[in-house]
């Protein structure tokens, strides 16, 4: 490896939103970082979705592509 090319490469603190600490080697500016996001308040994780206006989003794809006819009379 080429010398002074590379970032350094020390010590960070993580702390995770549920106050899990945990220490990493990374090439982050700072000597702590901390998270918002962890496995107890991810969605991926905790099953729990957040469904956004799916309604008004299927009203619109009928709209948008609605058959003329009997196709657009079932929509409304």
């Amino acid at each position: 490896m080429k010398k002074g090319i590379h970032p350094e490469y020390n010590l960070v603190n993580v702390t995770l939103a549920d106050g899990t600490q945990t220490q990493i080697r990374s090439t982050l500016g700072n000597d702590e970082y901390r998270s918002d996001v962890d496995r107890t308040n991810h969605p991926f994780y905790t099953g729990k979705r957040q469904y956004v206006d799916t309604a008004g989003r299927v009203e619109k794809f009928n709209r948008r592509y609605a058959k003329k006819g009997k196709a657009a009379d079932d929509a409304k």
